[in-house]
């Protein structure tokens, strides 16, 4: 099947996945099936295969990390090159640099469905690779209050912190409920202390919806996306 969808398809595809992402984002209504019928009467395929196809494109999204569009449930078996090319899209289409994940994560996927493995030599000396990223001006006081009310205690799953800093400081980490990269705000409203594990549930769990709305419902300082 991603043999036979060219690069247009999937350009329309993402397009219309991101501005969706972005209505749900700042609470405008939409209707997932007018894109389906739209993208189907555009391309002549079936509005079913462009509903499967914004599945793989939260699966992507899922790999990267990210939040992806509820009632968009991940879809995994996307081809490898079909799925670095929707990385590449979402990269250039939201103006961020390609953070390169799919073809890794995909062969690391692959690699560990394997019954026996052979422990592998490595890279003593991997090569290097230059890359840019997008980074975002934040408040310090922002970050300092959410620690300092936190008083060590992930504001997820109540564990103290995991750790003290040779600093002699409480470990936890500051995590934006709705991404700056998505056009979250950096105030207290919406970041909260975790712990690393936590953290990285939030980032890539597969029940991470779950977890956010619990902490919107235990946090009250917290807003959700207006």
């Amino acid at each position: 099947m991603d043999n036979k969808w060219t690069k247009e398809e999937l350009k329309a595809a993402v397009e219309a996945y991101i501005e969706m992402r972005k209505m749900e984002a700042s609470g405008q209504r939409f209707h997932k099936k007018q894109y389906y019928r739209d993208l189907s009467m555009r391309f002549g395929r079936t509005e079913k295969s462009f509903e499967y196809r914004m599945q793989n494109i939260s699966h992507i999204y899922d790999l990267m990390g990210r939040s992806w569009l509820p009632g968009l449930k991940p879809a995994k078996n996307v081809g490898t090159r079909t799925g670095v090319v929707i990385e590449q899209l979402i990269s250039e289409i939201e103006g961020q640099r390609n953070p390169k994940v799919i073809e890794f994560e995909s062969q690391v996927s692959k690699l560990r469905a394997q019954q026996s493995l052979a422990k592998p030599e490595g890279n003593k000396q991997p090569n290097q690779t230059q890359t840019s990223t997008t980074s975002y001006e934040r408040d310090p006081r922002v970050k300092a209050w959410v620690l300092q009310n936190a008083k060590g205690q992930c504001e997820c799953c109540d564990s103290p912190a995991p750790f003290v800093t040779a600093a002699g400081e409480l470990f936890l980490e500051v995590h934006h409920i709705h991404r700056l990269a998505d056009g979250g705000p950096d105030t207290t409203c919406n970041a909260v202390a975790i712990c690393p594990n936590c953290h990285r549930a939030l980032h890539y769990a597969a029940d991470k919806t779950e977890i956010t709305d619990a902490i919107y419902k235990k946090v009250s300082r917290l807003r959700r996306r207006a």
